[in-house]
């Protein structure tokens, strides 16, 4: 059903065999190698695998479901009754895994929220959706680092940059990018006015030093006080670090973390969010060629395209992209974005298979 997975199983036996050789257990380079595209192949085989074994388990229970005799007819309809779910989630989840792009293949992304128009309440608005995020990729037993802050005046962030990292974690959060406008009565309202405010979201897949490199003489850095929270000891080490990328950019491209105390977990910190950065500009011109393939795009991750609207009057959480609204603005802002991220993926997956198969 699925000679594509057949072919990686096959190569994947081949590397386990190989691995098991002492002549390449000894040479390190080689037994790297190996291992890593081993560990790129774990993570169809092992699912594939398993529906090999669910198919043959049903196929069997279908052969006696066929006997004369009552009693093993009747324990054969019940072995396929518990079988079949299984089958079917499983060959979803295969099929799922299949129709994602290599390129999109990420389990480590950068978020960056930043507040817009509304002054100190699009600061407390980028903090809900920050803390959104956090709870949505902590249930999912994902990890969360933050990066580095910069706080807003009346409390929320003016920008916030955090690392999620996590099975699936790009697939799940790359329609979050671009811009989210929230409209409820700000706390400082004394009349009631309704008010509209704006954050913008950018979600971006954290490559390795291999995938994006960055050269020393492209760079510019220096180190400087860490500003803002953190007291005394933070303020007099020059622990913040600031980088500069000029290579092939029409303007300088800027990146500062002082989060830590550490000048050394700083620079590290901020040449991840550097690398994300090339990362998701060098993806963007793929991007739009995709976009043209497919009937519509959902969000090309532009942080200009507003792509969600939170009403709290309403309890309403629309997003116009799909013309999706959900009235469950509270459970969403607690982290339970599966009622609007499912539908996004449900819809994406729709037109992929229509673009893989020429549906219309």
């Amino acid at each position: 059903m699925f000679p594509v997975l057949q072919q990686k199983l096959f190569r994947f036996q081949e590397l386990e065999a190989m691995l098991a050789d002492p002549v390449v257990a000894t040479d390190p380079v080689k037994a790297g190698a190996l291992s890593k595209e081993r560990g790129g192949l774990l993570k169809y085989v092992t699912p594939y695998q398993e529906f090999l074994k669910l198919d043959e388990a049903v196929k069997q229970s279908e052969a006696l479901a066929n006997e004369a005799d009552a009693d093993m007819r009747a324990m054969a309809e019940e072995e396929l009754a518990d079988l079949r779910p299984k089958w079917n989630a499983i060959k979803q989840k295969i099929e799922d895994q299949l129709l994602v792009d290599p390129s999109e293949d990420f389990d480590r992304v950068i978020m960056e929220v930043r507040a817009g128009t509304g002054g100190d309440e699009a600061a407390l608005f980028a903090g809900n959706l920050y803390e959104m995020y956090c709870r949505y990729a902590r249930a999912r037993g994902w990890t969360v680092e933050d990066i580095s802050f910069s706080p807003g005046d009346a409390g929320g962030f003016k920008e916030v940059v955090f690392g999620v990292e996590g099975e699936g974690a790009y697939q799940s959060l790359k329609f979050e990018s671009g811009g989210h406008r929230v409209q409820r009565v700000p706390a400082t309202e004394t009349q009631g006015r309704i008010h509209t405010s704006l954050a913008t979201v950018g979600v971006m897949p954290e490559p390795d030093s291999v995938q994006i490199e960055v050269k020393d003489e492209d760079i510019e850095w220096d180190r400087m006080r860490a500003g803002g929270a953190g007291g005394q000891k933070v303020n007099k080490t020059e622990s913040a670090v600031r980088i500069w990328y000029k290579k092939g950019t029409p303007e300088e491209m800027e990146v500062k973390c002082q989060d830590e105390r550490s000048q050394h977990k700083n620079y590290d910190r901020a040449m991840r969010v550097l690398r994300s950065r090339l990362f998701e500009r060098t993806q963007q011109k793929l991007h739009k060629e995709r976009a043209d393939l497919r009937k519509s795009l959902i969000g090309g991750g532009d942080r200009s395209e507003r792509i969600r609207t939170y009403n709290f009057p309403d309890g309403r959480v629309t997003d116009h992209r799909i013309g999706l609204s959900v009235y469950k603005i509270a459970l969403i802002l607690a982290g339970e974005l599966d009622h609007v991220i499912g539908p996004l993926l449900a819809h994406d997956k729709q037109e992929r298979l229509a673009a893989a198969t020429g549906a219309k």
